[in-house]
């Protein structure tokens, strides 16, 4: 063929039409680069996931107004290719987890990740979308009870659990001491009256809350600048996922030293928080022309060292009650809450509060309708979100008519302190759901999850419920359990296994909330976790079928050998192991307690050695979560130090936390950890002295004196706290 045939002739019509066919070419190119662009935090978390096989995920973000503001996706395997199209990257990344999970390939949890790809993608087709604008994360005080010590590796491993978890509004505490020091320092306040004022790390949320000041103190200035580095980096990547993290704000407390330099503020002291023993607390009144002008001064300040926010955390009346004039009550009330509003709005336009709806529940006698009302009548209603996060507890938004056409969010605490017992109610939170989505009544709840204390603990609750936010509990449990398990444990779940976690359901997760947690105003996960007392032997028993239970771990037990040593399974055989024996030192510390009260001492003795036996044997078996360990949490409180008088101040830190607490209140054990380490070295010793005490008292037919063990126990407590 001649070289003039593949020439175009003038005016011929291909000719007219190149331009456009180079114009049409070049916008596809550039759309696609654009989308590559807007995808490719997403695309990053599934490669940090799968590795190199995320290359094979085509990512689309599209706005789709069919949908309004609620999040979805689409995904559909084509040859090699997994196809996601999603309304934002955190939508594209709960999908693709989504996908892998089904598949049976991949799943991603706090004590470790299962993944396994097949060779070609299957065939899969699914759509999905949530009710929910925003699915919540994290508690205010998780900050003190779990990430304190955390470095951006850590974080960074969180973040991305957030997003394949579909989890949008987390909670983001961060870094603000720095820009609470600028702003007490612009104030007039020396570095000695701030290191008087600030809390030690692990008790920062209390502080931040206005409940106690100076706790385990001085913050080291190396904290400051340690986690404003990281809170940049936790915000950058939280943003770049389309994430809507929230961020703090003033709500009133101001230093003592701040009160005492302004005598004619109108500041309140307040009682001492939490059963007493702490340092008071002061509230500047919402009236005062003070409150706007530092409220608005630290966001400034905030804003200059984070970027923009658009949500703001801000709590007055956490677990204290307001100081209120009865008289007056109501419009005092709504003048703390106009001006919180008025406050965050002015410093950053458009920017929504959120509070959490904790207070209403923890103080119903305070917080009637109309107080609660008064409180947020001055706020306009697209401005607030309320997070009423302890339905596993409290019904509050049935009891405040849905928040008075505010914003609200619906979800639970499950842990407390980061104490771990074995639990939570699948069942329960199915059943929530589909009613809360059905009732009339239900205002305008914009958002679900959960908000925890503490995390590493009962995978299988969270996973399930930020499953929820998206199959809307029209998912049967046995079908979402089967996939779960093939996912978590790597083959195809054998009817044994499923058979031992419809017993774990039957028997441990049909658990809302675990209340025996406080018991006669002791804390403490079990009773082996609680300061000895006496008075055990009125103890009526621990939540769930402990008989149950049993069957459910000798089925794991037999069906775990099946499995390699590095699955799962072996941890879930673990955890169910230490809570199953546990529960039985329980009862047979209250048997013990009543055979040296009867001066059977043989009996006693039998029980004490049985106890013993036990309680290091759990310890023993701990060996197997090296994250749930003692060690590891001192370790990585000392690392966080960078020297050895830091590193010493951050241990005594994280010792006290999970013992001690602080104070001379209730609060001691709150934290306790069914941990490595925690049984020989904290809980047993404590109970043994207890023991050998009433014993020796029996055996000399003397009066046992508690009191005077009590105070032995506790002197060694601190002993303990401030050992190395």
């Amino acid at each position: 063929m001649k070289r003039e045939n593949f020439k175009i002739k003038k005016n011929s019509s291909l000719k007219k039409a190149l331009p456009i066919f180079i114009l049409l070419f070049f916008c596809a190119v550039k759309g696609y680069c654009k989308n590559e662009e807007k995808t490719k935090s997403a695309l990053a978390v599934i490669e940090r996931l799968i590795g190199n096989r995320a290359s094979e995920f085509e990512l689309s973000i599209i706005e789709n107004k069919e949908h309004n503001k609620s999040d979805w996706f689409e995904i559909e395997t084509t040859g090699s290719q997994v196809k996601i199209k999603a309304s934002n990257n955190t939508a594209i990344c709960y999908a693709a987890y989504n996908f892998l999970r089904d598949i049976g390939a991949v799943l991603v949890s706090w004590e470790g990740k299962r993944v396994n790809l097949p060779k070609s993608w299957p065939k899969y087709s699914k759509k999905g979308n949530t009710p929910f604008e925003y699915r919540e994360y994290l508690n205010a005080c998780t900050f003190g009870y779990t990430t304190p010590w955390w470095d951006w590796k850590r974080w960074e491993q969180e973040i991305d659990w957030m997003a394949v978890h579909g989890i949008n509004l987390p909670t983001a505490m961060e870094g603000q001491e720095a820009a609470w020091q600028e702003l007490w320092k612009e104030y007039g306040l020396t570095s000695t009256q701030l290191e008087a004022h600030f809390t030690g790390p692990a008790f920062l949320p209390w502080q931040r809350m206005g409940n106690i000041n100076s706790l385990e103190g001085p913050l080291p200035q190396e904290w400051f600048s340690k986690k404003e580095e990281l809170q940049k980096k936790i915000l950058d990547r939280m943003r770049a996922l389309d994430m809507h993290p929230v961020v703090p704000a003033f709500s009133g407390y101001v230093p003592k030293a701040f009160a005492e330099k302004h005598p004619e503020a109108k500041i309140s002291e307040l009682k001492s928080w939490s059963g007493g023993g702490f340092e008071s607390t002061f509230l500047l009144d919402s009236k005062d022309p003070l409150f706007k002008k530092i409220g608005k001064r630290f966001i400034e300040i905030y804003t200059k060292m984070y970027g923009k926010s658009n949500f703001y955390l801000a709590d007055s009346f956490n677990e204290i009650r307001p100081p209120v004039s009865e008289h007056n009550k109501y419009e005092e009330l709504s003048n703390y809450g106009s001006t919180i509003y008025e406050t965050i709005n002015e410093a950053a336009p458009g920017a929504v509060w959120v509070m959490q709806g904790w207070l209403f529940g923890d103080d119903k006698e305070f917080w009637t309708k109309e107080a609660t009302s008064a409180f947020l009548s001055k706020v306009p209603n697209d401005r607030l979100i309320i997070q009423d996060y302890a339905n596993d507890r409290y019904k509050v938004w049935e009891n405040q008519e849905a928040f008075y056409g505010k914003q609200w969010t619906y979800g639970y605490v499950h842990n407390y302190g980061g104490s771990n017992p074995v639990y939570g109610d699948l069942n329960f939170y199915k059943n929530e759901l589909t009613s809360l989505l059905k009732n009339k009544n239900k205002g305008n709840v914009v958002g679900y999850g959960v908000m925890p204390e503490g995390l590493n603990n009962n995978s299988i609750v969270y996973e399930y419920i930020y499953d929820l936010a998206w199959s809307k509990g029209e998912q049967p449990i046995d079908d979402w359990l089967n996939k779960y398990l093939d996912a978590r444990y790597g083959k195809k779940t054998s009817a044994s296994v499923f058979q031992a976690w419809q017993l774990l359901l039957e028997s441990v997760y049909n658990i809302k909330y675990w209340e025996t947690r406080w018991w006669n105003d002791r804390a403490g996960a079990y009773l082996l976790f609680k300061r000895p007392t006496a008075t055990i032997t009125e103890f009526k028993g621990n939540p769930g079928d402990k008989k149950k239970l049993k069957e459910a771990l000798d089925i794991l037990t037999k069906e775990a050998k099946k499995y390699d040593k590095k699955n799962l399974i072996q941890y879930d055989l673990i955890d169910v192991s230490r809570h199953y024996y546990s529960l039985c030192i329980d009862e047979d510390l209250i048997e013990c307690v009543k055979a040296y009260q009867q001066k059977d001492i043989t009996k006693g003795d039998q029980l004490f050695k049985k106890i013993e036996k036990q309680a290091l044997d759990i310890d023993n078996i701990m060996i197997g979560q090296p994250l749930n360990s003692l060690d590891n949490w001192i370790e990585s409180a000392s690392a966080y130090g960078s020297s050895p008088e830091v590193s010493k101040l951050y241990v005594k830190n994280a010792k006290t936390l999970i013992t001690l607490w602080g104070g001379e209140g209730h609060l001691n054990d709150y934290a306790s950890r069914s941990w490595h380490g925690m049984y020989k070295g904290f809980y047993w010793p404590r109970w043994k002295m207890f023991l050998e005490a009433l014993k020796k008292s029996a055996v000399n037919n003397n009066p046992f004196d508690e009191t005077k063990e009590s105070e032995l126990i506790k002197n060694w407590e601190i002993n303990w706290s401030e050992s190395k």
